[in-house]
Parts: structure tokens; sequence; C-alpha cells
């Protein structure tokens, strides 16, 4: 049976608080303030278990000769990641992946309406990441869709009825062909739907990807799921999607990545020849989806389609 990333990001939730007080139980006959300290010592733990990601992304990328990454400027990446994390992974996926709901226009509707966005989620995601992108697509008029690709560990061609289906409603519902908006995998996924659907290409105005691995990933080398063992760097699943995807395609697609990716290295995995590559500097692989720039030039973009 599939556990949904919910649920096994609620266990880990749970982890973390019954090891904080389980050390506050072996510690509070010695002293109170070693039993407080469990509140600081288990969290900094998990953030320093991220720690080796970086470490392993500079070292990948100098030996493939990409410009290096100082320590310092490691370091807090690292630390801005960890609290992106911690946040995502911690609170918004595993409680509050419905707490932000789609939103349409309402049935009869007159229209022109403004365009649509479908947000599809990167691996081991559900659509409660999306929360901030959600609240500010409302605020701005923007009807939006977001997707929990299911089952989690699945082949990545496996979630192109999924988005088929949210890229239906979108149009359905706004008259005009939506802006997908992918982060990480859902990058792969969204391209793995247009390879499978005939017409896919005329059916979105414009797909941007977030740290999507392109080519592959470093990182997925040895991955055990199905959709990671797919994202492995250059591997046989990202090369055969390049293949069969017409050149004209990749006009559709603007590219951001970041200069500090965790997850997806070296950074020529992130390529996209054809598309429209972006960069923002000092950020990593979940904060990237959050960055100010990204956020406003993509907003700026729906605002003058509409």
């Amino acid at each position: 049976m599939q556990v949904s990333n919910a649920r096994w990001q609620r266990w880990l939730v749970a982890l973390h608080w019954g090891l904080m007080a389980l050390w506050a139980w072996l510690a509070w006959p010695v002293s109170p303030w070693w039993a407080a300290a469990g509140l600081v010592a288990v969290p900094l733990a998990s953030r320093l278990a991220m720690l080796p990601q970086f470490l392993l992304m500079a070292r990948v990328r100098a030996r493939a000769g990409e410009p290096p990454v100082g320590a310092w400027r490691l370091a807090r990446r690292w630390w801005a990641e960890a609290q992106w994390a911690a946040l995502v992974f911690g609170w918004w996926q595993p409680f509050r992946e419905r707490a932000e709901p789609d939103w349409l226009p309402a049935a009869g509707t007159a229209r022109p309406t403004a365009r649509g966005v479908l947000l599809v989620h990167g691996f081991l995601c559900n659509r409660g990441f999306w929360q901030p992108w959600q609240r500010r697509l409302r605020a701005q008029g923007q009807p939006h869709v977001a997707l929990t690709l299911a089952p989690p560990f699945a082949s990545i061609d496996d979630y192109a009825p999924a988005i088929d289906a949210a890229v239906r409603r979108l149009r359905d519902a706004t008259g005009q062909a939506p802006l997908v908006l992918a982060h990480s995998m859902g990058g792969l996924a969204v391209r793995a739907w247009m390879r499978a659907v005939p017409g896919a290409d005329a059916r979105v105005w414009r797909v941007v990807t977030l740290g999507s691995p392109h080519q592959g990933t470093w990182a997925a080398r040895h991955a055990h799921s199905i959709n990671a063992r797919q994202m492995r760097l250059d591997g046989e699943w990202v090369r055969q999607l390049a293949r069969d995807e017409p050149p004209a395609r990749r006009r559709l697609f603007e590219c951001w990545r970041a200069d500090c990716d965790n997850v997806v290295y070296p950074q020529a995995a992130t390529e996209l020849p054809g598309a429209a590559m972006r960069e923002v500097a000092d950020a990593a692989h979940v904060e990237l989806a959050f960055h100010p720039r990204v956020m406003a030039a993509v907003l700026e973009q729906l605002k003058l389609s509409n």
C-alpha cells in the first residue's frame, strides 16, 4: 500500500516531538536547563542532517568544472534552506495540504477572465507546497489549480492523466490556455504529459520550471523509487524524453535555476536547450520556489497576459 507524502511527513514530525519529549524526560532529573536544551538540539540535528547535501553539491560542481561555491555562501544557503524545509515538510505538507483550495471562476462568470495557473510540485511533495503562491495568485485574481501527484513513487509518466485533467479544468473555467508552474520533478512530469498527449503544446500558454532536473541530477544516482531513478543524471529516461520533443516545444519553456541548488546538480543539469534560462543568485532548491524575484517575474507575466 502506498503511503501519502502527507502521512509519512506527519510521522516524521511526530518522531521529532517524541525525541524532544524523551530528551526532556531523561534530562529533567539532571537539570531543567538540560531538559529545555532538547527543544533546540533536536531541531538543530535535523538541520545539520541537510549539510552533507550542500557539501556534496559543492564537490560535484567543482569536479564538473563549474564555478566554486564559497564556504560562507554555502553556509548561508544551507541555513536558509533548512528553515524552508522545516516549514514545508514540517507544517505545510503534512498538516495543511488542503488548507488553500483550488480557486476557479464561479459557474456562469462572464468571460473574459484572468489566465489560469496550474501548480505542479516535485519529488516528496504535495499541493501544500504551493500555499504562498496560492495566496498571491488569488490576491491577483488568477484562477489556479494545485495538484498532488500520486502515487508518490510511481513513474513520472503515470502523472500525465492528472495533469491533463487539471489543464482541462483551467481551460474550461477561464477560456484560456493556462500557465503551468512546476517545481523540481514537476517540470519533468509536465514534459512527460506533453509527450503523451497529442496537441498538448497548444493547450498551455507557457511552462515555467523552477529547479527542474531536465538532464537528471547526480543526487539521484543511488535512488530506488521508479520516479527517482528516472531522474538520474544523463539517464536513459531523461535522454529519451529529450529525443521525443519537437524543438519548437522548448520555446514554451522558461527555466529558473538556483546557483546553490542542493538537490539538482551539477548546475548544467537544469539546462533545457532551446528554452529561456533564468538564474537566481544565492538560493537553494526549495528556497528558489519562493524567491521574491521568481514570484515577481511570474506574477508580472500573468498580469500582462490578462
